[in-house]
């Protein structure tokens, strides 16, 4: 839930308050260490974090991660999804609307022309623009964000967007033709039981889309030990490779479509600020490895549109159904 409005943001020298994490798929604690790294991007705290791997399935999670308190400090004011604006990021924020479109409009294909599609962690309700823009004129657009500073950019700009989790939130059960959840499975405390309720919400035949980062990457296996940008210390709590991101789909009672892979160079780009950083290298190159920086991002998203068609990209495209005739026991 987002913090109180009255509520200040925390001191970012103040250490976090911890809970102990398990497997989401497992349901078990039985994990080995994978990597310690610290808030390289934001610096929201002096704390150093433990990432591990789940010996069952594999799995990559937090552990321990921070407490549900803890949001008001370890997303701050400047964190990038609460307003990702073209006045601000320009030439790449045009390229990556113009990316996003094409991808939304493949998972949109056969959708009927009064569709409803719901956006689950929306952010400041980037993807809900395009689809406005670009889809059909009588898709019901709705999406759903947990944080008040991301929801207001949203309604400001006349988007339906509700506050709250997406279990909180009062939403119509089998209504949904196309559910989102773009970069949103990382940041929750238990991807499966979310996953389970958003199935429910999901209309006979509807599709859902998972869009996270990949630990079976090439990424994150030169980065995996501390400095990997997917890590996004401490706000990813669960990460997923191919087949945990298929068992969290078939979990929730969904058929596999798809899981595969496509590029995205902001892995690449953050795990190498990341290492430069944390080694001491000069300020003004650390500071050229952002969000802003279109020569790293170009170059990286060259590499990795190489390595996404050979199945090896730094993003991980569910694409899940949910089966026309519902399974007994799905919910």
């Amino acid at each position: 839930m987002s913090p109180p409005p009255d509520r200040a943001p925390a001191d970012r020298t103040s250490p976090l308050a911890l809970v102990p994490a398990v497997c989401c798929l497992c349901g078990v604690e039985d994990a080995a260490p994978a990597a310690v790294g610290a808030d390289f991007e934001y610096r929201t705290s002096p704390d150093e974090f433990l990432a591990v791997r789940c010996r069952r399935c594999r799995l990559v999670f937090l552990n321990p991660r921070p407490a549900a308190g803890e949001a008001v400090q370890i997303y701050p004011d400047d964190y990038h999804a609460f307003q990702f604006r073209p006045a601000e990021f320009g030439l790449v924020y045009r390229v990556r609307r113009r990316l996003e479109a094409r991808r939304l409009l493949r998972w949109c294909r056969g959708l009927p022309a009064d569709a409803r599609v719901l956006d689950v962690g929306c952010g400041d309700g980037f993807h809900l623009g395009i689809l406005r823009d670009y889809g059909r004129p009588g898709w019901r657009l709705e999406g759903v964000d947990a944080d008040a500073r991301a929801v207001a950019p949203a309604q400001a700009a006349g988007l339906t967007v509700h506050l709250g989790n997406v279990e909180e939130v009062t939403l119509p059960e089998s209504a949904y033709h196309l559910i989102l959840m773009v970069m949103t499975v990382e940041h929750l405390p238990d991807p499966s039981a979310t996953v389970r309720h958003v199935a429910r919400l999901l209309a006979p035949g509807g599709r859902l889309v998972v869009v996270t980062d990949n630990t079976g990457s090439p990424d994150f296996a030169l980065f995996g030990g501390r400095h990997w940008g997917g890590y996004h210390f401490p706000r990813h709590t669960y990460l997923f490779d191919k087949p945990t991101l298929a068992k969290l789909g078939t979990a929730a009672g969904l058929e596999v479509e798809r899981v595969g892979t496509a590029a995205s160079p902001v892995n690449w780009v953050y795990s190498l600020r990341n290492w430069l950083d944390d080694w001491g290298g000069p300020r003004w190159l650390v500071n050229r490895l952002s969000l802003h920086s279109v020569p790293a991002l170009g170059c990286f998203t060259i590499l990795d549109m190489a390595l996404a068609a050979l199945g090896r990209g730094a993003i991980l495209q569910g694409l899940f159904r949910k089966p026309a005739a519902a399974k007994g026991g799905e919910s």
